[in-house]
């Protein structure tokens, strides 16, 4: 494994070994940030130094070791793949909601769904990608707006493929369970036609949504086995983790898997970078549309 640097990191201040606390110095992070970015492309300046600690000190206690030091050694070990991943769980942030930025959900039914849907019933396909889908919630959300437009899309050639790095927050999103009160954003239709009880104060979803949905573990800066094309790629929220570099190679890669018209939806913090601007035209905030359609 290689360790080199994914940057200059700005010096940290030694955390003391004792009273509960690790050993933890610029040279651990430095390991561990460039390790991430190896491994999954994600940029941990240095002003992520105590959310490394914070989250990794949960391994530490639960690998009986004594120091990052010897965590670092760890990750670093030929014998270490398994805790790497482990690793790259505990530090990916998954925030999410259902519906969250409702306008692209909005934007979805109109422009993707309502237009293909003719085509849907003689025959054709839609395919939809959810690219860091966290524990669930958005290609949910994806489904449950499908079905809105189209209760019985499961008799029809529709499938939406979620994915994440994270195994831990997958196997959540296949439970498809979630507290209630996580739930009070679905559409009150969409709830009583699309939800059941699943014990005191959580729900799941049934049958409907969770028959639209393949659930895959995928490193968006490995290899990606599916071919599309796909109509739509929801991947919100998820490129602010990368380096500019990084973007560019992703967001150029999804569009060659969306079809000519196709819509990519980003986070309402992030922004084509690079030569992916050229590959799209802006068709709402933060929705893009591949260039070539036939509306071009």
């Amino acid at each position: 494994m290689k360790t080199g640097a994914a940057g200059p990191v700005a010096a940290l201040e030694p955390r003391p070994a004792a009273a509960g606390e690790f050993g933890f110095d610029n040279s651990d992070f430095e390991f561990i940030a460039a390790a991430i970015y190896e491994e999954a492309g994600i940029h941990l300046p240095a002003t992520k130094a105590n959310l490394v600690y914070s989250r990794l000190a949960k391994r530490l206690r639960a690998l009986g070791l004594e120091n990052f030091r010897d965590y670092c050694a760890l990750v670093g070990s030929d014998s270490g793949a398994s805790e790497r991943a482990q690793m790259i769980a505990a530090l990916t942030t998954n925030v999410t909601r259902f519906f969250r930025e409702p306008h692209h959900f909005d934007h979805f039914r109109e422009n993707v769904l309502a237009p293909a849907i003719k085509d849907i019933k003689a025959g054709g396909r839609l395919r939809v990608w959810s690219a860091g889908c966290s524990s669930g919630q958005e290609p949910y959300s994806i489904a449950l707006t499908t079905l809105g437009a189209l209760p019985d899309a499961r008799a029809y050639n529709i499938r939406i493929l979620a994915t994440d790095i994270n195994p831990h927050v997958l196997e959540i999103a296949r439970r498809g369970v979630y507290p209630s009160e996580e739930l009070t954003s679905v559409p009150a239709d969409l709830r009583r036609s699309w939800l059941e009880p699943a014990g005191p104060g959580s729900s799941r979803l049934d049958d409907g949504p969770r028959g639209l949905i393949t659930f895959r573990p995928l490193n968006l800066i490995g290899s990606w086995p599916m071919r599309g094309p796909f109509d739509a790629i929801f991947c919100r929220n998820v490129v602010i983790y990368f380096d500019e570099k990084t973007q560019i190679r992703m967001l150029t890669r999804m569009a060659s898997l969306l079809r000519p018209g196709g819509f990519l939806y980003l986070g309402h913090s992030e922004r084509l970078v690079g030569p992916a601007e050229a590959l799209f035209k802006v068709h709402g905030t933060t929705v893009y549309r591949k260039r070539g359609g036939t509306s071009e």
